[in-house]
């Protein structure tokens, strides 16, 4: 039997990871550390009986400490953190507050609880972070492998490129046992109605413009959150300290495709679930028009990366990772828990 400390596991990475983990390993305790921000969500692990939540800052390092010393825990997930980029541009404070001063505070507690006095204990600090702190590729350009130069281009991807030298940095300076994991962009179950994916979602059975950047043309590698879970099982259980893997779904596709995608799948559901156009009447397809027809061209967002793409060589050969979910299949049960869900979904649009 384990103890995990899951920061950021009432958001929606962090969330479907405790999730995972409950199933795969039932005998281990997690214990969730979340400050409960707008995207995290009580509710999302409320069902997991090996979970248990405590409402807190990472930023309060004796809080971290006192739980790592309590609960006996050797090892740290840390998904918590600030990530909507447009928020970033907006609003950077927060962003360096949590991803950079954050992640400090963490490795602080880490450092002093497992290297210290009475420390020399086997342990494990990962962390999680973004394909977006490498930048933006061309359209032939190769993709982003762990060697790739990190050039982030937003406050957000700046923070999360910080946090990771930091992470780094107290493997090699201090010998904390780290690993970190670079991941493509995640959709699935939980997932907060501010990004592309659950956004247009429920902006569709709504009835409302699905809003595209630009010529829509930037291209972006998929992840099914489930496979990003086993992504990081797989870091924790083979990862080498020290070592960074890039995890992705192998799915390249342009947003205008994803878009297109979503809209397909919308109409389709209407067709094969009785009772949903009842329950969804200002949507389009609930009165036999195509979902497309919502498609909004809206100015872009500055900074805006064109296109991400993970190798994930390194993780396949060594860690033994494969995704299991390829987008279609992938996105039809995503879309399927929306429909199944709103319990869980409707209370945030209320409080938005």
């Amino acid at each position: 039997m384990a103890n995990l400390l899951v920061t950021g596991g009432a958001g929606f990475i962090g969330g479907n990871f405790v999730h995972y983990w409950g199933k795969s390993h039932p005998d281990d305790s997690v214990i969730v550390l979340d400050c409960l921000t707008y995207a995290g969500n009580e509710s999302t692990i409320a069902d997991v009986e090996q979970a248990e939540l405590v409402v807190g800052d990472i930023r309060d390092t004796d809080l971290v400490e006192k739980l790592l010393r309590e609960r006996d825990i050797a090892t740290i997930v840390h998904f918590a953190a600030e990530s909507h980029v447009d928020r970033s541009i907006s609003g950077p404070d927060a962003f360096i507050d949590t991803n950079i001063l954050g992640t400090n505070s963490l490795l602080k507690a880490a450092r002093s609880v497992w290297l210290g006095a009475n420390g020399g204990r086997e342990h494990r600090f990962h962390h999680i972070s973004t394909d977006e702190v490498y930048g933006s590729l061309g359209p032939d350009d190769a993709a982003f492998s762990e060697t790739t130069q990190y050039q982030p281009n937003s406050p957000y991807s700046a923070s999360k490129a910080a946090s990771d030298h930091l992470v780094r940095a107290y493997h090699h300076t201090y010998g904390l046992q780290v690993t970190t994991t670079n991941c493509s962009n995640n959709y699935g179950p939980y997932h907060y109605p501010e990004k592309l994916i659950p956004l247009f979602i429920l902006n569709a059975l709504s009835g409302k413009s699905l809003p595209i950047y630009g010529d829509g043309m930037n291209v972006r590698d998929w992840l099914y959150v489930e496979d990003h879970c086993r992504g990081i099982e797989a870091t924790l259980m083979n990862g080498k300290a020290g070592e960074t893997y890039n995890i992705g779904g192998g799915e390249e596709l342009r947003n205008m495709a994803v878009i297109d995608r979503i809209c397909a799948e919308v109409d389709l559901a209407f067709v094969e679930i009785p009772g949903l156009a009842a329950r969804y009447p200002d949507a389009p397809a609930a009165k036999g028009r195509p979902t497309s027809e919502l498609k909004t061209f809206v100015e872009d967002r500055k900074g805006h990366d064109r296109r991400y793409a993970i190798d994930e060589t390194k993780a396949r050969t060594e860690l033994g990772y494969v995704p299991q979910h390829d987008f279609e299949t992938g996105l039809r049960s995503t879309l399927r828990w929306y429909l199944d869900n709103e319990d869980w979904w409707v209370p945030l649009l209320k409080k938005s």
